[in-house]
């Protein structure tokens, strides 16, 4: 079997209801981006840290994964695929994907301040006062801006090891989740959704100026057919 590794970003959670990361002006559900996703937001004011990541867990409650989620799923019949997402919620997993790698943490997680990995599952509210066995505050199990992301080793060498990159839904601007298109090799096939295409064409680059919902299943027919 081809090794097919999927890049996705917000644009395939977004047709499922989930809302984008953060608006025109910079602004993530009306707050600064620094307030709730940095280590510094999260020093200054747990509560408003907690309460929006509460607000988004109980929201990824109410969201189904979508034909572009089915899709990669569908492919796994005829390719090794691995998914690596910049989205923290769990609708790959939900729809059925086996290999599943989260850049920036998971929704439905929470770790220890006192020891990053010890990680559990979460999926009620988080609260001021919710303790890890060390008798440490839990936090979000979110990569914030300024915190390494420390799944980046493990989706360089599965993208070195594509024989087939798809990306999905991302602007490509993202750091360094975008670098990862350059450890590809110069003739790996290369297919590109999204509806406003940022990125440079190139010989092995296919661009389908598409949502997810309609460019992945598309694919996704071409892939399976050329098998």
């Amino acid at each position: 079997m081809k090794k097919v590794v999927v890049l996705t970003g917000a644009g395939i959670s977004a047709e499922s209801g989930i809302n984008t990361f953060r608006d025109a002006d910079g602004l993530w559900e009306g707050h600064d981006i620094m307030e709730v996703a940095s280590p510094i937001g999260w020093n200054n004011d747990p509560a408003l840290v907690l309460d929006f990541y509460n607000k988004r867990r109980s929201q990824l409650h109410t969201v189904v994964p979508n034909p572009a989620h089915h899709a990669l799923v569908a492919l796994e019949k005829t390719h090794q695929v691995t998914i690596v997402t910049q989205n923290v919620d769990d609708l790959h997993e939900r729809a059925g994907s086996s290999n599943v790698v989260h850049l920036h943490g998971e929704l439905l997680k929470v770790r220890s301040q006192f020891d990053e990995d010890l990680v559990l599952d979460w999926k009620t509210n988080l609260n001021l006062g919710d303790l890890c066995e060390h008798n440490s505050q839990l936090r979000p199990h979110i990569v914030w801006f300024g915190e390494e992301v420390p799944m980046l080793d493990k989706a360089i060498k599965i993208t070195e090891q594509a024989d087939i990159l798809i990306i999905i839904g991302t602007s490509m601007q993202v750091y360094p989740a975008a670098s990862l298109v350059q450890f590809v090799s110069n003739d790996t096939p290369i297919y590109f959704i999204d509806p406003k295409p940022a990125i440079s064409p190139k010989e092995n680059l296919t661009i389908i100026a598409e949502k997810a919902t309609v460019g992945v299943p598309k694919v996704v027919t071409e892939l399976v057919v050329s098998c």
